[in-house]
């Protein structure tokens, strides 16, 4: 009986050939670039120094402090701006500066907050005049979101404020000037602190800010801003260390590295720090809370902690002492990253983020000359994503026509409260509606970009460096705006690179790569969802930001960009790519191309009629 001969081996693609583009031998000789950047990143790394302890021992007085918070979250539970109980916590901590004899100075206005509407608001402060005119702000926000007393959040950081503006009228003299700030809307995205930093006259060199500080959870800093900035390190450290000093010896709890290149990446924070941080001027946010602040219906008069107001409300008396002492150490805003004593400069990352680029750069234009030696047309492919981009931005102007006739939640630009309606309540008409209109332009962009014959390898190659390319060109964009928000990028970069590879390989291999290029996206969307407790309304909060102006325009147009060119990817390892048809390949103008092809013909021979006529009276 004869053998059954062995099946023969798959021989592999030769190097260079339409199965093997991609140059490996080059992209990883590339990576030596980031050798230096990256050797910066890990030997680079400071420790940045603390202020000293100002020489009185704390005298805050915790259970005054908590007695204060249950008895403000008890008169006034429903402080949402606009409301009755929002004017009486007005007034009530008018009556509480009055009784040190301390002038309160107001800022009523009107504004539109999401979830609101135009609602009246009004922050107050109170000064104690130093030998300087330079100003230390310790804020707290003094509303809440209706939904629950906010004795917690924040009737604790108000008290605060009170208790340690009393700490201050009997005392010596300070050497700067101190002022006790109480916002509001500040449940509502830190609509008051961002109206203060904004519009005051005062010289300010740090601020403090008291948020959630009675909780049950682990003292805790927030940093995060509203731009890609960090208060000044040693300001930070200065904070961790009064903390420490109060909790005998344990550091507080901060975000982590990965956390706080995704905020600094993506710049969102919802405590009262970060429009102060955003305008250059150092602030700090002491709490027990997480990223996100305590839901205010869970949060009870009878709850507050004893411990962990009296602790935090130390810790602050003694960084507003320390700071007031030497304030001008601890100036200005940076960026780094803050892993546990020691920092990561900031340009150091950037540096290292950057060289990232270098190997995909250098491989994908390596992929276009090798698509020129070979022959292979690449400007249907540039046609066909040039047709992929007009439709995403077509569907970004729709979204923005949607916004004008209030489809979308609206106000000030501030993230709204995760806890409030606007952060869950999907607008589904609207969602449907967007859907609808896409769904229409595709259907006129869809006659030149579905395949209607065979699709060669080659053109499958030239989409695939088309696409490439552009992603490339997003990569630069987003360096220019912020290279923290390449951490977004890099992902898909260097995992849609070997797409051409896996093209002839079976659907799972291509989805695995297609899902590893899309960790990028995964990061923020899984950041908001996890860290920000918003859950699976992750991605409809994404589309609040943007409606509400959170999310500025270029970054909105440059993430539609992207997708056009991930799109033209996805096309191709799913066999469903074809290139920009040539003339003679084109269908046939449907009713809506030959009413746009009219309209455009006609405009021309308006203006070629109006040319003529000038000339002719001319001459």
């Amino acid at each position: 009986m004869a053998a059954t001969p062995a099946p023969a081996r798959r021989r592999r693609a030769r190097r260079g050939s339409l199965e093997r583009p991609v140059n490996a031998r080059l992209y990883r000789g590339a990576f030596l670039v980031v050798a230096l950047p990256l050797l910066l990143l890990a030997f680079g790394n400071v420790r940045p120094g603390a202020l000293p302890a100002p020489p009185l021992p704390a005298n805050f007085d915790g259970g005054g402090a908590r007695s204060l918070a249950a008895g403000l979250a008890k008169d006034y539970p429903d402080r949402a701006p606009g409301t009755g109980g929002a004017v009486g916590a007005a007034a009530w901590f008018r009556d509480q500066m009055r009784q040190y004899d301390l002038p309160v100075h107001s800022d009523t206005w009107h504004a539109t907050v999401a979830g609101l509407g135009n609602v009246r608001l009004e922050n107050e402060w109170a000064v104690v005049t130093g030998q300087s005119a330079q100003a230390i702000v310790v804020v707290a926000h003094r509303d809440d979101t209706g939904s629950g007393p906010g004795a917690d959040d924040d009737a604790s950081g108000t008290a605060a404020l009170v208790e340690l503006a009393r700490g201050y009228v009997s005392g010596v003299r300070s050497v700067h000037t101190i002022v006790f700030l109480s916002t509001d809307g500040g449940a509502f995205g830190g609509v008051g602190a961002a109206r203060f930093a904004a519009r005051t006259h005062l010289h300010i060199v740090a601020v403090v800010n008291l948020e959630a500080i009675a909780g049950n959870g682990q003292p805790r800093l927030e940093i995060a801003a509203d731009t890609p900035r960090s208060p000044a390190a040693a300001l930070v450290e200065t904070a961790s260390r009064r903390v420490a000093e109060q909790t005998g010896g344990f550091a507080p709890h901060h975000t982590g590295v990965l956390g706080q290149l995704v905020d600094l990446g993506f710049p969102l924070t919802l405590y009262d720090q970060g429009p102060f941080v955003a305008r250059g001027i150092p602030a700090v946010t002491l709490t027990t809370a997480g990223t996100r602040p305590p839901p205010a219906f869970t949060d009870r008069r009878g709850e507050l902690s004893l411990t962990n107001i009296t602790r935090l409300g130390r810790a602050a008396q003694q960084l507003v002492g320390s700071l007031d002492q030497g304030v001008e150490l601890t100036q200005g805003t940076s960026t780094y990253l803050w892993a546990g004593s020691r920092i990561l400069r900031g340009w150091a990352v950037e540096l290292f983020l950057f060289s990232l680029l270098i190997p995909y750069a250098v491989t994908v234009i390596d992929l276009f000359a090798h698509c020129r030696r070979r022959g292979i047309a690449l400007l249907p492919a540039a046609r066909s994503l040039r047709s992929r981009i007009a439709l995403w931005l077509f569907v970004g102007v729709v979204f923005y026509a949607l916004g004008l006739v209030g489809a979308w939640p609206s106000g000030v630009a501030r993230p709204p409260n995760p806890e409030t309606p606007v952060a869950g309540d999907w607008h589904m008409i609207a969602l449907i509606v967007l859907a609808l209109l896409g769904g229409a332009g595709w259907l006129v962009t869809r006659q030149r970009l579905v395949p209607r014959r065979a699709i060669g390898a080659d053109e499958r190659l030239a989409g695939e460096t088309a696409a490439l390319l552009g992603l490339l060109v997003v990569a630069l964009l987003v360096a220019a705006t912020n290279p923290f928000a390449l951490v977004f990028v890099v992902p898909a970069l260097h995992a849609f690179l070997w797409l051409p590879h896996v093209r002839a390989r079976p659907g799972p291999a291509r989805a695995v790569v297609l899902l590893m290029g899309l960790a990028g996206p995964a990061l923020l969307v899984g950041s908001l969802a996890f860290r920000f407790g918003l859950g699976f309304d992750a991605p409809w909060y994404l589309i609040a930001l943007a409606g509400l102006g959170v999310v500025h325009l270029p970054g909105v147009a440059i993430s539609l960009v992207a997708a056009a060119c991930t799109a033209q990817l996805v096309t191709v390892a799913a066999n469903r790519y074809a290139p920009y048809p040539a003339a003679a390949e084109r269908p046939p103008l449907g009713p809506v191309r030959q009413l746009v092809r009219a309209a455009i013909l006609a405009v021309r021979a308006r203006r070629r009629v109006t040319a003529e006529r000038r000339r002719a009276f001319g001459g």
